[in-house]
């Protein structure tokens, strides 16, 4: 049975609910996420939304560190618009009942790295929890949106392009939606689609990203057509605990806030002397490219397997108080922060790179719109600056609305095609599934970290070619199911990064290449853009997922 709405929302982080709020006030809105409402990448964010909001602060200089930090690469009329329409969001997450800390004075804020000025609006060390569950209360109320779990996009349906105006190709017109209890395939058609999937950190071995962070609208978009820019960039956060040993399911990838070091946290090598100095004058609060260098490059040098991140000299009171999220949480990994130094290593944490959107979050597929992570706005450029990222979903949310009400006209069909699982066995084989599960992120990991090299992008670029025609004829032979479905984003995510980093004859930002060591300032400005012809099943299998 066919489902039709106004407004189509795939994701359930910052991004998609904020989106799904505003539109609510001009149609239907259906809200899908894969597993529980509650599970996003939002809701693991610790550090805050960075916003223009105390004395001292101005526009001009959250711009400009937002610019420096993004190492050429910044659009900055995007930078512009997302710093100047970030205190209205502030108000409107308070409208909606965020939690934000206060001090005497209004709003408390911090500071992390790269920023000139204390401007991170924070809940404690636990903001994206505190932002997540006001957003999804005010959901909850509204009779405009429905919000349905365990229910996956796998892939968008599209329209050919004649009558649908400007902009050429195929519109989108909703997406295949597998129904993860029942194994159903919904077609859900809708008047404009919004990819609001979050990152793909599970890409990698080491992440602090959940479970769910597996590419999966960046991977949606590229199939349809869209263009996907920049993904090289991949932000290793420099802090995440690191706790082999232990047999809680969180403890290998914690984050460790920057806001840690924000506070006057210093980091210690394997001697326990301060090392940041060396590599950048402002030391733990250098960007966060320069931090997971100077780290990685510590540990390889004395052959350690992490640094330390020394709390201790703040006071124990003023450490529970600040970071009573991650003094606990380290508590039950059987460390006291409040006594003792934390063993920190670098870990996949953010894409810069994603589906390329305009100002007002369109790609290049009409009708078919992205926020949040999934998306690569301009903002990050080749670097992200510290909690930049909640306020760009915000920001740009309310930008998608604006472009949806114009599409409040547009047809739908009446029928689309059917998904057919004809001549496909009904029972994967997990061994398969779980093998290049590994092999991908060991892959990745190993050959495209946060140092590469021209002969290991070349290895990784071989290896991955031949895992995806693996995973592309297991995905054909077998019955979708919610692992294949992942497996499926986050090869071809993998190999989007590969060839993206192959493309970049430099090292900027995050993307560092030992046989290219030095900033070219003749690709300032210039982006690694990437789109896939229309794919065309297998005969006799699926039905094209298009009309």
């Amino acid at each position: 049975m066919i489902r039709r709405t106004d407004f189509l929302v795939l994701g359930s982080g910052i991004g998609g609910l904020t989106y799904a709020l505003e539109a609510a006030r001009f149609g239907r809105v259906t809200v899908l996420t894969k597993k529980e409402r509650g599970e996003s990448n939002t809701n693991y964010a610790q550090g805050g939304v960075a916003s223009v909001t105390a004395p001292g602060d101005d526009f001009r200089l959250h711009i400009r560190d937002t610019l420096r930090c993004g190492a050429g690469l910044c659009d900055p009329a995007a930078v512009r618009m997302v710093v100047e329409d970030g205190p209205p969001m502030i108000r409107q997450l308070l409208d909606w009942g965020v939690r934000f800390d206060r001090d005497g004075r209004g709003l408390a804020v911090g500071r992390e790295g790269g920023h000139s000025r204390k401007r991170i609006v924070h809940a404690r060390d636990a903001t994206g929890r505190e932002i997540e569950r006001a957003l999804l209360e005010a959901v909850r109320h509204h009779p405009n949106i429905r919000l349905l779990e365990h229910h996956l996009g796998v892939d968008l349906i599209l329209a050919s392009k004649a009558g649908m105006g400007r902009g050429g190709g195929e519109a989108c017109l909703g997406a295949y939606v597998l129904s993860v209890h029942t194994g159903r395939m919904i077609p859900f058609l809708a008047r404009a689609t919004v990819l609001a999937t979050g990152g793909a950190g599970k890409v990698y071995l080491y992440t602090t990203n959940p479970d769910i962070a597996t590419g999966d609208g960046v991977a949606m978009g590229y199939r349809a057509g869209a263009a996907v820019a920049d993904m090289e960039f991949v932000q290793f956060h420099p802090t995440c605990l690191y706790h082999p040993e232990s047999h809680h399911p969180e403890a290998r990838s914690f984050l460790i806030s920057e806001a840690v070091r924000g506070e006057g946290g210093v980091l210690l090598n394997g001697a326990g002397r301060r090392f940041m100095g060396r590599y950048h004058r402002m030391k733990e609060l250098a960007p966060r490219d320069v931090v997971a260098r100077a780290i990685d490059n510590e540990m390889k040098t004395r052959g350690d397997r992490h640094v330390w991140l020394d709390v201790t000299r703040l006071g124990a009171a003023f450490v529970r108080r600040r970071f009573p999220n991650i003094h606990a949480s380290c508590l039950e990994f059987g460390l006291d922060i409040t006594r003792e130094p934390i063993p920190v290593v670098p870990a996949a944490h953010y894409m810069c790179g994603g589906v390329r959107v305009d100002l007002e979050a369109r790609t290049s597929v009409p009708r078919l719109l992205a926020v949040g992570e999934c998306a690569m706005t301009g903002l990050h450029g080749a670097n992200r600056l510290a909690s930049n990222s909640l306020l760009e979903a915000l920001v740009y949310a309310r930008r998608a609305v604006e472009t949806s009400r114009g599409l409040l006209g547009a047809g739908l069909p009446r029928t689309v095609p059917e998904w057919r699982d004809t001549s496909v066995e009904l029972r994967p084989a997990a061994v398969l599934y779980q093998h290049n599960w590994e092999t991908v992120r060991r892959l990745m990991w190993d050959l495209v970290g946060i140092v590469r090299s021209d002969g290991r992008l070349r290895s990784a670029a071989r290896r991955l070619r031949l895992v995806r025609e693996e995973i592309e004829a297991y995905y054909w032979r077998h019955r979708v199911t919610l692992d294949i479905v992942e497996l499926r984003n986050l090869a071809l995510v993998a190999e989007l990064v590969v060839r993206s980093a192959r493309r970049r004859g430099e090292s900027r930002g995050l993307h560092y290449n030992v046989d290219h060591p030095d900033t070219d300032p003749r690709l300032e400005g210039r982006h690694t853009l990437l789109r896939a012809p229309r794919p065309r099943p297998p005969a006799g299998k699926r039905g094209r997922p298009g009309l």
